[in-house]
């Protein structure tokens, strides 16, 4: 590699020389000297460019037009030939490197036409051929931003100079003006420009800016189902780059699909640049040689890197602790009902039938005893024991009903309609579900119920429960004033807590004058 540029700064000397040699007179020695000029200047460029950045293929592109100039001068056929791999160099900077289609479609159009001596000759063909590159060019300039669009600044310029000076020799031709060779020496002006232009360009390091930022703004754009890997092997321009997370010992790594990635030994093509986080190796980054020439580059991308390998840890750690608190939750609302169906049984099994032998006794009792008085009295303990037991059922039935538990919703929320004081439809198409998941949907019909009650001025209601396999929904709706407002009550708000903990979802729809509707959605697996 290290004679490469010495073989191509003779190969340019020996071009140029010829060229001039076998396509000028004795007396145009100007246009000679202009010719050679030119076309030593992309050559020089070029090779600088080459040797200064080797991580793009801009300084090839420039010589490879340099020398196709030349080539032009010394053979009639390969005159226009020089324009292909300017167009790729234009649409490619600074990487050297196509990417969009549209690109690669214009530059394969160029290099045929330019290659095809009578197309390319065509003025026609010639103002088409200019208004495309000139088109592409500019569009990626306006397609991008900050840095990556200062970036392009300069490619897109010389496009349109190039085009605009070609267009303006074709309308001249069309029109049979004499200004060829006007047109010629403003074109060599032009060509000139653009080559000193893009090596001070590359010099001054706008390609590693544009690629980092263009890799920081990828970053950014986590809608974009991309991974890690193409966003860097694009940013760099090596579509063969390879990423490597840290799992076990320090040569163990694997892909982002997990499969063991065997890193180069020493002296092989492709090289690996480590990337550590707080002294801790977290990545590393196969790629080409010449790719990450540049030590700025590969710090900069190696800080991009360890940004996005720490987010993703990050991201991965957040939904780890929402998966917690979420399963948190669901054992909270199922412990609470958990909780409840043990009160109920207790309250059943317990205070319930002690309350009930107690009764049985005193109405034994009230038999036997003769006085007016004691009667009174024992009739008295009866009436308030009929009341504690009737309470006490109350109290059972709001914790959790019987009917709930061994009927489930289909027979729990009919019994639930005939206690509400307004006339309450019911339609129950679900099979059962878990006890969580029963105990929240009839809660949630309780309370709604309960406010259209005290609230809705409703005259009649309706509740619609069904199942399709996956999620239990309950809508709940009445045809009262309308306005409930979930922010103003906590029972409203509690229900949604409820709803939320067993993974599932509450709206609430209650324009004013317009009635309620409540409608829960609820997982039933």
């Amino acid at each position: 590699m290290r004679g490469a540029p010495v073989a191509l700064v003779a190969a340019g000397v020996w071009l140029g020389i010829a060229s001039v040699q076998a396509s000028y007179e004795p007396g145009e020695t100007g246009a000679a000297i202009a010719d050679l000029g030119v076309g030593w200047v992309l050559m020089g460029c070029g090779l600088v460019a080459w040797v200064r950045r080797r991580e793009s293929r801009a300084g090839l592109l420039m010589a490879a037009v340099g020398a196709a100039w030349l080539l032009g001068s010394l053979l009639s056929p390969a005159l226009y030939l020089h324009r292909g791999p300017l167009v790729h160099l234009l649409l490619s900077y600074p990487s050297g490197r196509l990417t969009g289609r549209r690109d690669h479609v214009v530059v394969i159009v160029v290099y045929l036409v330019a290659a095809i001596e009578p197309l390319a000759r065509s003025p026609v063909v010639t103002l088409a051929v200019c208004a495309t590159v000139a088109v592409t060019a500019v569009g990626g300039y306006l397609r991008e931003t900050g840095a990556r669009r200062r970036m392009r600044a300069a490619p897109a310029a010389g496009a349109t100079a190039v085009a605009l000076v070609l267009a303006l020799g074709s309308i001249g031709r069309l029109a049979g003006w004499d200004s060829a060779g006007i047109t010629l020496v403003a074109y060599e002006i032009v060509l000139a420009t653009v080559a000193a232009a893009l090596l001070t360009d590359l010099l001054r390091g706008r390609w590693s800016e544009g690629a980092v930022t263009g890799l920081v703004v990828e970053l950014g754009e986590a809608s974009q189902p991309v991974t890690l890997r193409e966003r860097l092997a694009r940013a760099v321009s090596d579509p063969s780059l390879q990423l490597g997370y840290r799992v076990g010992g320090v040569s163990e790594y694997v892909d982002e699909a997990g499969r063991p990635l065997a890193l180069p030994g020493p002296g092989a093509e492709r090289v690996v640049t480590p990337v550590d986080s707080d002294g801790e190796r977290v990545a590393v980054l196969v790629h080409d040689r010449a790719v990450l020439d540049d030590p700025v580059l590969v710090e900069a991308i190696a800080a991009a890197t360890r940004i996005a390998v720490t987010n993703v840890r990050l991201r991965s750690e957040v939904a780890a602790r929402v998966e917690q608190i979420a399963a948190s939750r669901r054992r909270i609302a199922e412990a609470a009902d958990a909780q409840r169906s043990r009160l109920q049984r207790e309250l059943h099994d317990g205070a319930e039938r002690r309350l009930v032998a107690m009764s049985e006794h005193v109405e034994a009792l009230s038999i036997d005893v003769d006085e007016s008085r004691a009667r009174h009295l024992l009739g008295s303990v009866e009436e308030q024991l009929r009341a504690a037991r009737r309470e006490l059922g109350e109290l059972a039935l709001g914790i959790r009903p019987p009917a709930l538990t061994n009927g489930g919703l289909a027979a729990a929320l009919p019994e639930l309609a005939r206690r509400a004081p307004i006339a309450v439809d019911v339609r129950v198409d679900a099979d059962r579900c878990r006890a969580a998941i029963e105990a929240a949907a009839y809660f949630v019909c309780a309370e709604a119920l309960t406010n259209v009650a005290k609230y809705a001025q409703a005259s009649r209601a309706s509740v619609n429960v069904e199942h399709d396999g996956e999620r239990l929904t309950i809508a709940i709706a009445d045809d009262g004033v309308g306005g409930a407002d979930p922010s103003r009550g906590s029972g409203l708000r509690g229900l949604t807590d409820r709803v939320e903990a067993l993974g599932g979802r509450l709206d609430i729809d209650s324009p004013r004058g317009e009635g309620t509707r409540l409608v829960a959605e609820l997982p039933s697996g």
